[in-house]
């Protein structure tokens, strides 16, 4: 059994395509769809060490604010993704805050209202 108290992640929207390319641009990474024919578009992870999500759209589940807030890690670019949030059609909620000793995150809101953290440890 592994230790990660989270080990998903979904952030719902009603238009996969438009947020694939949100987080693609500000995340600078290739998001990837299963072949198991889910609407879905998935974050880059390692499944055998790290936590993996991905973009979920789904009968029932809608975005926006007032759900749980998943923290992306950023690891190294927290400016660098907070900088690009604005263009991509997002909301910068909270820029780099210090949460010593545990780094620092960021908060915004995605072009559909999702609120979700960044995380980084510099």
């Amino acid at each position: 059994m592994k230790t990660n108290a989270l080990n998903w992640f979904e952030i719902f929207t009603n238009d996969l395509a438009k947020a694939t390319e949100f987080y693609s641009t500000i995340l600078k990474a290739e998001l990837t769809t299963p072949s198991s024919g889910c609407n879905m578009a998935i974050f880059p992870y390692d499944a055998e060490s790290g936590v993996g999500g991905g973009l979920t759209q789904m009968d029932g589940h809608n975005p926006g604010p007032g759900g749980t807030i998943v923290y992306l890690n950023v690891e190294g670019d927290l400016d660098g993704v907070l900088s690009r949030i604005p263009a991509a059609g997002g909301k910068v909620l909270k820029e780099r805050f210090d949460i010593a000793p545990h780094g620092f995150i960021g908060i915004f809101s995605d072009p559909e209202g999702n609120i979700v953290g960044l995380h980084s440890m510099s």
